[in-house]
């Protein structure tokens, strides 16, 4: 049996969300499993359609910090033939008391402290205690051990996707009627946040609709930034070129990657923020969508250079706006998809839970 230690879990959506989600299912096709996972609104039916049992920790931030640990460490005590805790944060082992085996996932953000630091020191006091740390890019793997993690304790296991499902016809159509009239189709999936460098995406627009004039840029999330953003496109008057989309259905989502061109998100380090990995490239992989990442971060494990997108300098704008050329001018959109839906194929759940498998 396993206990899944998470502060991140669906119904709640995300990166994260979807990383705990898939690796619960497929550890749940190996063995027994039991999660603990923070209150989320709306959980009861989610709850009841999975196969798992999950126990939701209510209370402020503050309060779940130490009751989730409490009834984790009452758990074990009365279940001892549990082998191993998995946790998707340091933070979460923090205060459970076991000699069991534990593995903790790592994902760059939530280590990236000065080394030396106070918060550095618990985050090693932790981490090199723990029988394995996942890292989920070499990138994170390379930070870690930079930050003083031991170095036989990491490996990398980049995370996983689902196989993806038909779209159904209605919303594609949906998003042809969205994208009408626009045939140089660039998209971004995630968050409004500084590192996720929509900024420079926009600045760059501004001068790729004097040769493509049929340029649009999605921007499907929600975030801080957005409405600097929306400002940022007023100002350009870019207002026919940029569209910006949130709380729609998974499935218009899909279908609106899936009609674009490129899948860009030329991510940087903003203060202790940094993109260990990028799911949304793997995402928009299976659908044949080539990506433009930053090579500030982990999307070079997510993203082949040259061959299913490209890495770019996204502090350097022209260097964004190049890329984007390159890939609209020589149609490499088509190229360089073909080969992403291909590679994409090596990051489905039932081979990514293999490497989990071999540490089990």
């Amino acid at each position: 049996m396993f206990i899944i230690v998470t502060r991140t879990f669906p119904p709640e959506v995300g990166g994260m969300q979807n990383l705990m989600w898939g690796l619960a299912k497929s550890l749940a096709k190996i063995d027994l499993i039991k999660v603990f996972a923070d209150y989320s609104e709306n959980h009861e039916q989610f709850d009841k359609n999975v196969s798992f049992s999950i126990e939701r920790v209510k209370g402020i931030k503050l309060l779940r910090k130490y009751r989730k640990p409490h009834l984790v460490n009452e758990y074990l005590n009365q279940n001892p033939k549990v082998k191993c805790i998995i946790s998707d944060h340091w933070k979460s082992l923090e205060l459970i008391r076991s000699n069991k085996k534990k593995i903790c996932l790592i994902h760059s953000k939530e280590i990236n402290y000065k080394k030396g630091s106070r918060t550095n020191k618990k985050i090693l006091e932790v981490l090199n205690n723990v029988d394995h740390v996942i890292a989920n890019s070499k990138f994170t793997r390379n930070l870690a051990i930079e930050l003083g993690i031991e170095e036989n304790r990491i490996k990398v296991i980049n995370p996983g996707v689902d196989p993806i499902s038909e779209i159904p016809k209605s919303d594609l159509k949906k998003a042809d009627e969205i994208l009408k009239g626009k045939n140089n189709r660039l998209i971004t999936v995630s968050r409004f946040d500084k590192r996720k460098n929509h900024e420079k995406v926009i600045m760059a627009i501004r001068n790729l609709k004097e040769i493509y004039p049929d340029i649009i840029y999605t921007c499907i999330g929600y975030g801080d930034e957005e409405e600097n953003l929306k400002k940022l496109v007023i100002e350009l008057n870019l207002e026919n070129h940029v569209i910006f989309l949130k709380d729609i259905p998974n499935d218009l989502k899909n279908a609106l990657v899936a009609k674009s061109n490129i899948f860009i998100m030329p991510s940087i380090i903003h203060k202790n923020s940094v993109e260990g990995f990028g799911i949304a490239f793997v995402e928009a992989a299976q659908y044949g969508i080539p990506s433009i990442g930053g090579k500030d971060g982990g999307a070079s494990d997510a993203i082949i250079h040259e061959k299913t997108g490209l890495i770019c300098d996204g502090n350097n704008l022209e260097d964004i706006y190049s890329n984007i050329d390159f890939i609209l001018k020589e149609n490499k959109h088509l190229e360089y998809g073909k080969a992403a839906k291909l590679n994409s194929q090596k990051f489905h759940w039932d081979k990514i839970i293999e490497s989990y498998k071999r540490i089990l």
